[in-house]
């Protein structure tokens, strides 16, 4: 038999992920869980970006917009078995990353130990792999590394009861996000960047696995992926947890969109740009 899990960490968990849903649901929340969006763009494309280094495809930069969607580039054109990988790693790839943060973080010390490393891949992938877009906007860069140095600073400075709070709300909107990003593969098109793109992750997925784009393939693939994020968070939340301590025992202690370019035209992922690239990630809906 498993040992109960920490009451204390379960109620974190619920605080976090009730939050979530109340403030996107509220006419103004989405302004408040816009950051949270945008992480959530940082590790779709990031995602992406990691399984076309995998592959051998090569990964060369992704861009993260001010509409919270984004792109990710490889350094070769994409195709044949590596391009259903790639196309499914953002909307696969971003609960998991979630997930292993609710994992990862039962105490508070494991709490601040996560924060600072998430914070300072931010940072460090902010001016290394976030690249300024087409109109000299270096938006994407500048928003990804003060995220991080925020998360860093709060790994140290949060006081340890609320540290493991901060970590579970940061982890929950991964997950959400992810559900609430799948929704806009139902749409006809996609928005990057203020742009219309044509086609998306899920029709990237269908062409290279059915041979189609018809409505039915693409919803296949967006209706597998939902599922996916629902049995991720639902993993996550059941297996997510210390042991509860024993009595007298002591708790945590502080301790702390497609646009012209004639010169990356093969590597776009857009299949506007790049026959055979996966799409972009779309504008979340959070009405």
């Amino acid at each position: 038999m498993s040992d109960p899990v920490d009451r204390r960490e379960l109620r974190t968990l619920a605080i976090a992920l009730l939050a979530s849903l109340l403030l996107w649901n509220l006419p103004k929340g989405g302004f408040v869980l816009y950051p949270f969006k945008l992480l959530a763009t940082w590790l779709h494309e990031m995602s992406h970006g990691l399984v076309m280094a995998v592959t051998g495809t090569g990964f060369e930069y992704i861009l993260v917009y001010r509409d919270t969607s984004g792109l990710a580039y490889a350094s070769t054109k994409m195709g044949g078995w590596s391009l259903p990988l790639i196309a499914a790693a953002g909307y696969m790839g971003t609960p998991l990353w979630g997930a292993l943060l609710l994992r990862i973080t039962p105490t508070a010390e494991r709490a601040r130990v996560a924060l600072a490393v998430l914070g300072a891949l931010m940072v460090v992938t902010a001016f290394t792999f976030v690249a300024i877009d087409d109109g000299d906007d270096a938006f994407g860069p500048w928003a990804i590394g003060v995220m991080g140095a925020v998360l860093l600073a709060a790994a140290f400075l949060v006081p340890a009861r609320l540290r493991r709070t901060l970590a579970h709300f940061v982890a929950a909107q991964a997950c959400i996000n992810a559900l609430l990003d799948i929704r806009v593969l139902l749409r006809p098109s996609q928005v990057v960047g203020g742009s219309g793109a044509m086609s998306s992750d899920a029709s990237s997925m269908a062409a290279s696995t059915f041979g189609t784009t018809a409505d039915w393939a693409v919803w296949t693939w967006a209706g597998i992926w939902l599922a996916w994020s629902l049995a991720v968070l639902y993993v996550a939340l059941r297996f997510s947890g210390s042991p509860a301590p024993l009595p007298g025992a002591p708790g945590d202690q502080p301790t702390a969109a497609p646009r012209d370019e004639s010169d990356r035209g093969e590597r776009r992922r857009s299949p506007a740009t790049a026959p055979g690239g996966t799409a972009p990630t779309g504008r979340a809906d959070t009405a």
